[in-house]
């Protein structure tokens, strides 16, 4: 008779348990910029090597947003940046972002509406036009026929940008 009268509130529990982790994760998803909608998959560290790599043969890329959200509006996909929040993202940064959005057309057989770059004090929301994927395709080609001459330059003044480049120690431009 004793087990019976516990069986509800245990069932209570598991309930209120169950709304409260939903509850934590709703609000972990908000702290982070991502859209509502299932989280598919993060690569930010945490869980290593989940996901396989993005490859789109046809553009010579590959790589994987920090974040793929199945939102209502469909795939969106998340670039986590750090340092410091500019007024407006960086055009590095948006372009990474349009290949990371080509890459999730090719691998996923959707068009994503937008991406998001999540920096540490503002998201900036990013259409997936037309437009913009013309600029990647045309920033594409250009690295391509860059690489194919062989000779590469330096293109910035940055003394930091260049501390921190892989290729500091072979690079005769270094600053």
């Amino acid at each position: 008779m004793g087990v019976a009268l516990n069986q509800p509130l245990f069932a209570l529990a598991l309930l209120l348990l169950a709304g409260l982790l939903f509850w934590l994760a709703t609000r972990q998803q908000r702290r982070l910029g991502l859209p509502g909608g299932r989280l598919l998959y993060e690569d930010s560290g945490a869980q290593r090597g989940v996901e396989e790599v993005l490859l789109a043969e046809d553009l010579g890329l590959l790589g994987k947003p920090d974040y793929l959200v199945q939102a209502k509006e469909g795939l969106v996909p998340v670039e986590v940046k750090s340092g410091r929040t500019p007024n407006r993202p960086f055009e590095a940064h948006i372009m990474q972002l349009a290949a990371y959005c080509a890459l999730v057309q090719r691998n996923y057989d959707q068009r994503p509406p937008y991406g998001i770059i999540r920096y540490p004090q503002r998201s900036f929301t990013v259409p997936f036009t037309a437009e913009l994927e013309a600029q990647l395709l045309a920033l594409l080609a250009e690295m391509r026929t860059a690489l194919a001459g062989g000779e590469q330059h330096r293109s910035h003044q940055v003394a930091a940008r260049c501390r921190a480049c892989g290729y500091l120690e072979l690079c005769p431009e270094r600053l």
